[in-house]
């Protein structure tokens, strides 16, 4: 047997992962159905994934027992949420195989040097300035407004981003955002967004899904569509060879996603990344051949990565909690989920969290169809019946 089989952990092992989110627990059911057990770490009793996994481990994710109890339980490790301390897939990754490393999720943790990957890898991205002072904040070039502050750490979702139009706004919104370190980026014209998600082997190997053009409302994907409807050939290449880039620069394992902005002279720039399956991959599970959790149990088991196939045009409706309260309700109301599953080609899945909030993400539905007219129809209707604003 070569080093490169016996490396390989198969099925029976049990496979952990950091983070109890919804991409965990989808993440879970991929492994199980392909015959792996499952170690999650989440201090939520309640966590998506910590209830559907074989072993839940309830602590921080900085614990050191807990770590130490999901190094002895899971033969390799992967995360689902970019804001796991990256010391701690360090501290994992001394004893077993973490996939992707600490050090690639720490660039996708912090926007400026994010950013600096990018520029390093020769991918555009929005021309920005780093303001972590009073003197830097100063500095700003009138160039880059109107653009948008972000906090360099922790934000996700539309969380710590101000549109700032001037520089007295520019000041307030750095003073709101308690002046830690922030990326101002310039606002420019976009035509629309696009994510591609690729996975990559131990060996390098790198495959990708289809391009997904995405529509944000709020800073939280609202509708991705696959087949991309405005996306041309250059624009899918120049993409699919970008991210391929930014993961081997990486030395990446495992599954990553990176969003687009299409400018409208036809320009790619790279917005962020998410070291992790992604919301706009979503549509994976029911439209293709291989989901992206399949893939990242592939990739971080060491098993032989396959081109995704698109076998259905589709699109996905992320259902935020909002659909738990419509105009005039005086209690949370459960969606009509019959009329929904009453439309063919629609797919849901519900997270299992305990609570719907406004802006809380509470599953998906994905809508397939033969064409790609035939799912956009189809979604439109299951919008209209849950209350989702048409696209």
């Amino acid at each position: 047997m070569s080093k490169a089989a016996s490396d390989v952990i198969l099925p029976g092992a049990t496979l952990g992962v950091m983070g109890g989110g919804q991409l965990g627990r989808m993440f879970v059911h991929a492994a199980q159905a392909m015959g792996y057990r499952t170690a999650v770490l989440d201090a939520d009793p309640t966590s998506p994934a910590g209830l559907v996994s074989h072993a839940h481990i309830q602590t921080p994710y900085l614990d050191e027992a807990g770590l130490a109890a999901l190094a002895r339980e899971a033969a390799a490790i992967t995360t689902e949420f970019e804001n796991v301390p990256a010391a701690a897939l360090d501290q994992l990754a001394r004893t077993r195989p973490v996939a992707p490393s600490g050090a690639a999720v720490a660039v996708c943790q912090d926007r400026a040097r994010e950013k600096a990957h990018f520029v390093g890898c020769g991918v555009d991205c929005a021309p920005h300035a780093i303001i972590a002072t009073a003197e830097q904040l100063a500095a700003v070039s009138d160039d880059l407004l109107p653009g948008i502050l972000k906090t360099a750490r922790l934000g996700y979702d539309g969380k710590g981003q101000v549109r700032v139009k001037t520089r007295a706004e520019l000041e307030a919104a750095w003073a709101e955002l308690q002046q830690v370190e922030c990326v101002l980026e310039k606002m420019l014209p976009l035509a629309y967004e696009v994510s591609v998600i690729v996975a990559r082997g131990r060996d390098g190997q790198v495959v990708h899904f289809p391009l997904q053009q995405n529509l944000h409302r709020d800073g939280i994907l609202a509708v991705t569509t696959v087949p991309a409807p405005n996306v041309t050939e250059a624009v899918s290449q120049q993409a699919y060879d970008a991210a391929h880039q930014i993961a081997a620069s990486l030395n990446y394992v495992g599954v990553l996603c990176i969003e687009f902005f299409v400018l409208a002279d036809g320009r790619i720039v790279a917005n962020e990344m998410a070291p992790r399956p992604h919301n706009s991959g979503h549509h994976t599970i029911d439209a293709c051949d291989v989901s992206q959790f399949e893939l990242q149990v592939r990739a971080m088991t060491g098993l032989p990565l396959v081109a995704p196939v698109l076998h259905s045009p589709c699109l996905m409706l992320n259902l935020l909690g909002d659909l738990w309260f419509p105009a005039g309700a005086t209690a949370q109301v459960e969606p009509d989920w019959a009329a929904v599953l009453a439309l063919s080609g629609t797919h849901l899945h519900l997270y299992g969290k305990t609570e719907a909030r406004k802006g809380r993400k509470m599953g998906h539905l994905t809508v397939t169809a033969a064409t790609p007219e035939a799912a956009r129809d189809t979604a439109l209707k299951a919008a209209a019946i849950l209350g989702i604003a048409p696209f």
